[in-house]
């Protein structure tokens, strides 16, 4: 089978979903094991650091990606704040709380929060397939909170500290949709740097321990991938095909979390977590099999990001025609034509 250039953008989101899920997915039973006994701010500190090293090495040419602007620093200080602070913290607490298959799993519903998010401030569609998507994944939610309810109250307050977490990242998810036209390495430094900074002052603040030399390196290498690549890929998918889509492909992450912690020892699991865990795992892929196509109008647009002119929308200019992904401020014609799109930034119209 041929892809055209209307697929393309949708696989190659799809695959730097994955790779986001996977490394993130890995990033939290690591987290649980090597943060054992520190602080909640200080291990977040530590994986935001890890990330702000990522994203100072890969940042782009200034004719490669568009940089960040001074009107971004708002939206900066909330990604950082609901995305490196609350979410990371609340993680690194539940984790020492309740079983790391059980907090695994729970990471989905921050697909469900990315998407119902998405919805209501970028009109992202959402159909009905995606909506008994969504009400999959609530429903094993609802029954991973149920199986460690009856396990004792500990175990439940890690949960839903975990909880916490994946709302507190859902609304990060949302929040970095309008910066994923910027160069990926100048946002995860941007945000890495603020919330580290953040975290350092809170953990000196509550008087958490310092850790040790081994603990700090190991937490500092789980950030840089976990955190740190899968942040910039994450990105780079919400380029290609939207917020929604890049947070349902990302949903895959708490099931390859959840194997690895197996893997590690973890050997907690019920009837009702293999129930829970079913009922997420039938949404995600629901939600990956969504087609949508039809007619469609694009109005005149002007704006900057990396973009190269084989996609079927930027058919402006130049001389000598650049070869591959480069940035610069254009102009987009008003145009009408009809195929298979996905909601990035040349298709937010309503339906």
């Amino acid at each position: 089978m041929t892809l055209s250039v209307q697929t393309l953008p949708a696989l190659r989101g799809g695959l730097l979903a994955l790779l986001a899920a996977a490394l993130f997915g890995v990033s939290t039973p690591l987290v649980q094991q090597f943060g054992a006994g520190l602080g909640a701010f200080s291990t977040a500190a530590l994986l935001y650091a890890g990330a702000a090293a990522v994203g100072l090495l890969s940042r782009q040419r200034i004719d490669r990606e568009a940089r960040l602007q001074r009107a971004d620093l708002p939206r900066l200080l909330a990604m950082a704040g609901f995305g490196a602070v609350v979410g990371p913290v609340a993680l690194a607490w539940g984790l020492q709380n309740t079983s790391g298959t059980s907090a695994s799993l729970m990471l989905t519903l921050e697909a469900l929060f990315t998407a119902v998010l998405a919805w209501r401030l970028y009109r992202e569609t959402m159909d009905g397939r995606v909506w008994i998507a969504m009400g999959l994944l609530l429903a094993g939610g609802m029954v991973l909170v149920l199986d460690q309810g009856r396990t004792g109250g500990a175990q439940l307050w890690g949960l839903l500290a975990v909880l916490l977490a994946t709302a507190a990242w859902g609304v990060d998810n949302t929040l970095s949709r309008a910066l994923a036209e910027r160069d990926p390495g100048q946002v995860v430094m941007a945000k890495a740097v603020l919330g580290a900074s953040a975290t350092v002052a809170l953990a000196v603040l509550f008087g958490e321990p310092v850790p040790s030399a081994g603990t700090a390196l190991a937490l500092f290498a789980v950030g840089a991938s976990g955190y740190g690549l899968s942040l910039r890929f994450y990105l780079l998918a919400q380029r290609a095909f939207g917020a929604a889509r890049t947070g349902s492909v990302f949903a895959f992450a708490p099931f390859i979390g959840a194997a690895f912690a197996v893997a590690l020892g973890d050997r907690y699991a019920s009837g009702l977590m293999v129930l829970g865990s079913g009922l997420m795992l039938a949404g995600v892929v629901l939600h990956l099999v969504e087609s949508h196509g039809h007619e469609h109008e694009h109005e005149a647009l002007e704006h900057e990001h990396a973009h190269r002119h084989d996609d079927g929308h930027h058919t402006h200019m130049h001389q000598p025609m650049p070869a591959g992904e480069h940035s610069h401020r254009h102009r987009h014609e008003p145009q009408r034509h009809g195929h298979a799109h996905v909601p990035d930034a040349h298709h937010a119209h309503r339906h």
